[in-house]
């Protein structure tokens, strides 16, 4: 197929707007997007020193990609890297993220969950089963990134989260009737680094796309516990609806933005957990599943 603007050959059918297009304009009106993305947030200021949340995968290295290209030369704005190892056989490898990083001329930093808990997501497989390592893994992943990031002196963490990983968290939010967390905005809070996501609006086969003509390098494997994930099963039922129905994932996205400018819980302050010194909405998770594996 020929792309629809300059009828060179095509790298991509968009199925949401009818185009084709070739690697040049698909490049433009990827970067275009994420650019816009990040206007319509208001993601990126002056001063700002960015911390690229790096697992080493599509996502996260198409996004540094992304980052460094547009913002790189800036002396205003500095990026970095923070890779967490959750301490997974035959999965989590930091050589080829760090690789990934030093080719984007960025520093790279490196933490585990084995040196800041003592333990890994094998030992809680082993422990506890693989049936809820995955929700066990965010909330670890989630305290570790914001200590890490702040303690850097991180003013922003970015995430490459993609239109269907946010699609996913609508629905995933909407089938546990978690009235809570589809409304809550993100505003600033004390001690929570602020995150900001500018592939949101872009498909993930997009972002992949984007990522295999810019990227070498990049992990293609998947976490082997992900299986057992409500994230899996919500992804696969998103995926066959939206085969025919091709601007569902927007419609999912848009709606979440929608509920979020109305009214939640928005004033409640964090407090400081006395465990870990972190701050938290109740009881710290974190702290909780430590002291579980401590049993």
């Amino acid at each position: 197929m020929k792309c629809s603007k300059c009828g060179r050959d095509a790298v991509l059918f968009q199925d949401y707007s009818g185009m084709h297009l070739c690697e040049s304009h698909f490049t433009a009106d990827f970067e275009g997007r994420a650019k816009k993305a990040i206007r319509k947030y208001r993601w990126i200021s002056q001063g700002d020193r960015i911390a690229v949340a790096m697992s080493g995968g599509k996502d996260s290295s198409a996004l540094l990609h992304f980052l460094t290209k547009t913002f790189g030369e800036r002396r205003d704005i500095t990026i970095f890297a923070i890779s967490i190892d959750e301490g997974i056989r035959c999965y989590r490898d930091m050589k080829p993220v760090e690789k990934i990083a030093e080719r984007y001329g960025v520093s790279f930093h490196a933490v585990s969950f084995k040196e800041t808990y003592g333990f890994t997501i094998d030992d809680i497989v082993e422990k506890q089963g693989d049936r809820i390592s995955c929700s066990r893994c965010g909330v670890l992943r989630r305290h570790l990134l914001n200590k890490t990031a702040r303690e850097l002196g991180a003013t922003k963490i970015a995430l490459g989260f993609n239109l269907d990983d946010e699609a996913q968290s609508v629905l995933m939010n909407a089938l546990r009737g978690d009235t809570e967390t589809l409304v809550r905005r993100q505003v600033p809070r004390e001690g929570f680094v602020p995150r900001i996501r500018p592939f949101i609006h872009l498909p993930e086969r997009e972002v992949a796309l984007y990522a295999l003509l810019n990227v070498e390098g990049f992990i293609e494997a998947g976490c082997p516990y992900s299986k057992n994930a409500l994230r899996a099963d919500v992804r696969e039922i998103l995926n066959i609806y939206n085969y025919r129905h091709p601007a569902a994932k927007y419609a999912l996205v848009n709606l979440g933005e929608e509920l979020k400018g109305n009214e939640g819980d928005n004033k409640t302050e964090p407090s400081i957990c006395p465990e870990c010194g972190e701050p938290v909405f109740g009881e710290c998770q974190a702290c909780r599943i430590v002291r579980e594996m401590k049993r």
